[in-house]
């Protein structure tokens, strides 16, 4: 059986108007990533994306969105939670960076040993305070659903699928495609 040509995603049910942005927000080509901070995928993917963005000259904006795949990562949701809470503290790419590099301490005592890194406190990214942002984890996750995501990283491109192992060659053909349209 082959695979259906997939139709692209409205750009507004992708981005929230809350978004952690990494790039000009006002740039025209737009890569969603739902990813889980605990996904060695996502950890590999993440300099490429970084690259990418950076080397597009403006053109290229990232959005991450949380899909804690918390049945396979034991510390997937509150490393979400985490970054989500260093995200209000205006560090949110700093903590996805750092949690991406110290994957293998996520648990309490790893996460408020990043905060403490990037000027947090621990009581901001683990424990009672930082449920206050479940609910945006809650609403990435759900629209993941929605949108048939199954696994990390999984990767829009204004709107289109991305489909395949996450590499700068890969990307570049697929924003220079979402340009074409």
């Amino acid at each position: 059986m082959s695979e259906q040509p997939s139709v692209p995603v409205d750009a507004d049910r992708l981005v929230p108007s809350d978004a952690h942005v990494l790039g000009d927000p006002d740039a025209p080509v737009t890569i969603v990533e739902f990813g889980d901070m605990e996904c060695p995928y996502c950890r590999d993917a993440a300099p490429v994306l970084r690259d990418v963005v950076a080397s597009s000259g403006g053109r290229v904006r990232l959005v991450f969105r949380h899909f804690p795949l918390f049945e396979l990562h034991p510390h997937a949701l509150t490393a979400a939670l985490a970054v989500e809470a260093a995200g209000a503290a205006g560090r949110f790419w700093e903590m996805h960076e750092a949690l991406y590099e110290h994957q293998d301490h996520l648990d309490d005592a790893g996460l408020a040993e990043r905060a403490g890194e990037l000027g947090l406190s621990a009581e901001s990214v683990v424990g009672d305070e930082v449920q206050q942002h479940a609910d945006a984890v809650r609403r990435d996750y759900a629209d993941a659903l929605a949108l048939g995501v199954q696994g990390t990283p999984t990767l829009f491109v204004n709107g289109e699928r991305y489909r395949g192992r996450v590499t700068a060659e890969g990307l570049e053909a697929a924003i220079t495609a979402a340009v074409a349209r």
